[in-house]
């Protein structure tokens, strides 16, 4: 069986416990997401719901709009029924639930992607201001973002063991692997058709951009919280994280990056343009 064949049922049964209520809201319930997750017993799941309402209290964000309490009446042997607490969770807390779930289990790795891509979907589906941008207006916001969060990835690399410039560069390379199917920056250069001084993340539009963000914030992340040591785990790590990323492209029915076309106009040309534009106004 293929990692694809392990990772897809996960996917589907994520969105097959998925509630609609009567407006329109989606939402999942904590006593059907914990099997699903390998958390059979409640009293288990619980500590991790416990870190979630934590960790969103600490995103300064309010709890209760996103962790719901509540009760449900279920039948029991005797055909008597009794009431049973649960809790109601929209797309955020199951994306923080996993977060703080085990990571030695299989489908916690493959919600923590789920859930982080479907959010961040739809964050960027919710910011009316995102949308309204042009493509280059897109691509140059996401470049920004990649470049700030290419710093923060290096901090976290450099905390794991990748302390060289080498050692960052293959550090990257194994990250761009794992996402593109096995091809180093320089294959994913040349499939660009690029000069040697032009940069791989300056000619990529914005849909292939986001899904480089992506494995750098979750790279990060993952670097920190399972206390990554050492270059060769770090590198394996970014691997697997870029591996996972494009396994979640596939199944979301989205186009692998580096079929993806390259832009016309790079970022630098199109912050050119813009700085033009700005002068013009003053």
């Amino acid at each position: 069986m293929t990692d694809k064949q392990i990772a897809t049922p996960h996917h589907a049964t994520f969105e097959g416990i998925r509630h609609v209520d009567e407006n329109n809201n989606e939402f999942w319930l904590a006593r059907e997401l914990a099997p699903l997750l390998d958390y059979p017993y409640w009293r288990n799941f619980t500590p991790v719901l416990d870190k979630a309402r934590t960790a969103c209290q600490q995103s300064n964000r309010p709890v209760e709009n996103h962790f719901a309490d509540v009760r449900k009446m279920v039948t029991i042997g005797s055909g008597a029924e009794r009431e049973l607490e649960d809790v109601r969770l929209d797309r955020y807390a199951c994306y923080l639930i996993v977060q703080n779930g085990d990571p030695s289990k299989p489908v916690i790795a493959n919600g923590q992607t789920y859930f982080a891509m479907q959010t961040r979907r739809q964050e960027l589906a919710d910011d009316a201001k995102f949308t309204q941008l042009s493509e280059d207006e897109k691509r140059l916001a996401i470049r920004n973002e990649m470049a700030t969060h290419n710093k923060h990835l290096a901090a976290a690399a450099k905390i794991a063991g990748v302390e060289t410039p080498i050692d960052y560069a293959i550090f990257q390379d194994h990250g761009y692997r794992g996402l593109y199917g096995g091809m180093s920056a320089k294959d994913i250069h040349d499939n660009k058709g690029l000069k040697k001084s032009q940069k791989i993340l300056d000619h990529m539009g914005s849909t292939e951009l986001a899904a480089n963000l992506f494995r750098a914030t979750q790279t990060e992340e993952k670097l920190k919280r399972d206390e990554v040591s050492g270059k060769r785990q770090a590198n394996q790590t970014h691997f697997q994280v870029g591996q996972t990323v494009r396994k979640t492209i596939a199944e979301l029915g989205g186009t692998m990056p580096e079929a993806l076309p390259t832009p016309d106009t790079s970022i630098k040309q199109i912050e050119t343009v813009a700085k033009k534009l700005e002068q013009k106004k003053t």
